[in-house]
């Protein structure tokens, strides 16, 4: 069975004007997306600033998720690293809080080869019982997980039951769902993808779009499940602007722009992350203006 089926949002993490981490805020945001059907929330991924939390704060993050969610929706916790040993700590400590899940990145900067992929993965799952989103993300990382890896830890590890897939390569994520004939699950790590990944047998996406619009991100995929394939393809076509301004800046460079122009007051972003350009700002304004959020 699937951790989820739907959308679900990879969630900024808010901050104070001194760049601390904003609980209270991260509560009101977690609240915004269950009330508008977000279908699952995934902490401390690469939108929620993983990268510059320190250990204590990534682990207070998924913990105050957890307890903040109450089991009315499956929290995913980011719990990936270049070390092995650090991921191991924070996946063990995912699971001591009562996460559903655990989303792990491939190493980065390292590059490791697909038998350093197939290690590194591997360990991690035997080290927990909790449920592993393998995120194959090269742009970021500087490594593919390879369609034969994805089926080979899938068929090692019991534990390892989908992938989120961020290549941007479509026969890629065909090649993963053959080899695994059903066995695992494919969520798109791309917001513009999530109708032709549905449409190969994909359960839904990991969505920064989600952050601004979940209940239409939820619609997409809702719409494609309940055989509803052209109202879901029309919400993904109308949503491609919009979400080709949200990725005009490194993410969460964007989204938590967007978040502060609605309102939302989710403060700024970490260095090396700094303010959008005037530019881009004007253009992900418009962007909203024409997707119909209002901006302040």
């Amino acid at each position: 069975m699937a951790i989820f089926t739907g959308a679900g949002v990879a969630i900024v993490t808010p901050m104070h004007s001194d760049g601390s981490v904003n609980f209270d805020k991260l509560g009101e945001l977690i609240e915004f997306q269950i009330a508008n059907h977000t279908d699952s929330i995934i902490i401390t991924g690469t939108t929620g600033e993983a990268s510059t939390l320190t250990e204590d704060e990534h682990v207070e993050c998924i913990r105050f998720a957890v307890d903040k969610v109450a089991k009315r929706l499956p929290v995913i916790a980011g719990t990936g690293s270049n070390c092995t040993k650090t991921a191991i700590y924070l996946t063990k400590e995912a699971q001591k809080a009562g996460a559903d899940g655990a989303l792990v990145v491939t190493p980065y900067y390292n590059k490791a080869t697909q038998k350093g992929l197939i290690q590194h993965f591997s360990t991690i799952a035997r080290s927990t019982d909790l449920p592993i989103v393998l995120y194959s993300v090269q742009s970021r990382t500087g490594v593919n997980i390879l369609p034969e890896t994805a089926a080979a830890l899938n068929r090692e590890c019991d534990n390892i039951v989908a992938v989120k897939e961020a290549s941007g390569n479509i026969s890629q994520v065909a090649d993963i769902l053959q080899m695994t004939q059903g066995d695992m699950d494919v969520y798109s790590g791309n917001d513009d993808q999530i109708v032709p990944i549905l449409s190969l047998g994909g359960k839904g996406v990991i969505s920064v779009l989600s952050n601004i619009c979940p209940q239409e991100t939820h619609d997409i995929v809702a719409k494609f499940m309940d055989g509803d394939v052209e109202g879901s393809r029309d919400l993904q076509l109308k949503a491609l602007p919009l979400v080709h301004a949200l990725f005009c800046e490194v993410n969460p460079i964007p989204v938590k722009t967007a978040l502060n122009l609605m309102g939302m007051e989710v403060g700024p972003l970490r260095l090396p992350m700094t303010p959008m350009e005037e530019a881009n700002r004007q253009r992900l304004a418009q962007a909203m203006r024409d997707f119909g959020i209002t901006v302040k």
